[in-house]
């Protein structure tokens, strides 16, 4: 399969920017390795994996990792990386052809399903190549807080607080989002607002059950400034990631 991607035209600079400090190296990765526990030998699919950044590091920890992506550019980077043994795939989310029925312990998608369109049929593949104690854990950007081009920061100067701005949140979206902006403005990608009520339904819808919730918020704290205790009060207050682990119900 090769399929023309927007993800596929900045994928090696998502490659270095994993491998920098960054988010999913520092505060997503250690929140998952916690929440995982994976067994050694446990089958892990780690769904829209990228440059298997994720993928690699669950192995490291005894998992039995199987990695795919719809970015042939990013997979080809994946496969590039030494050491730990990931098998890697090219393949759609819905279209999970290559795996059996109830094969898999554990499924990741992180910061992956904000950027899929048809997350129905996503979730009906993950039901279906999860044994029936398995386990989908989900990360995502949060869509209380971080809708694409309809929210923004703020800052009320007579209260001295930094607020987050809403301007919509129910409907869902559709945007383009420059990758890196400044540097090559013209380099986007795709990424898709839904309501917390969308999620829960589409994952009721094929039988799991949300189990566990956490939000995690930034560890990055400002220079000395005028506006330093606002902006690390509202880095502590308002989160960035949403995590939900969504059960797989024994009697679907």
């Amino acid at each position: 399969m090769n399929i023309s991607t927007s993800w596929g035209k900045v994928a090696k600079w998502y490659d270095e920017l994993l491998n920098k400090n960054s988010y999913q190296k520092d505060l997503i990765l250690p929140n998952l390795i916690r929440l995982l526990k994976i067994k050694k030998g446990e089958k892990l699919l780690d769904l829209g994996c990228g440059q298997g950044f994720f993928s690699r590091e669950f192995a490291k920890l005894g998992g039995s990792v199987t990695g795919i992506d719809i970015s042939s550019e990013l997979i080809e980077i994946a496969k590039k990386y030494k050491g730990e043994s990931v098998e890697y795939h090219v393949a759609q989310a819905n279209e999970l052809t290559f795996l059996t029925n109830e094969t898999i312990d554990k499924i990741t998608i992180i910061l992956a399903l904000q950027n899929i369109e048809n997350v129905n049929n996503v979730i009906a593949e993950c039901c279906r190549v999860l044994k029936p104690d398995g386990s989908i854990f989900i990360v995502l950007n949060h869509p209380a807080f971080r809708i694409p081009k309809k929210s923004s920061w703020g800052f009320d100067i007579d209260r001295k607080i930094q607020y987050r701005r809403i301007d919509s949140y129910l409907g869902e979206t559709k945007e383009q989002i420059a990758m890196h902006p400044g540097i090559k403005p013209w380099e986007k990608t795709i990424s898709f607002h839904r309501p917390l009520q969308f999620y829960f339904k589409v994952l009721n819808k094929y039988g799991f059950c949300v189990s566990r919730l956490e939000e995690w918020n930034s560890l990055k704290i400002s220079e000395s400034g005028p506006r330093k205790d606002a902006e690390d009060t509202a880095r502590r207050e308002i989160p960035l990631f949403l995590f939900f682990e969504c059960s797989k119900n024994k009697t679907q």
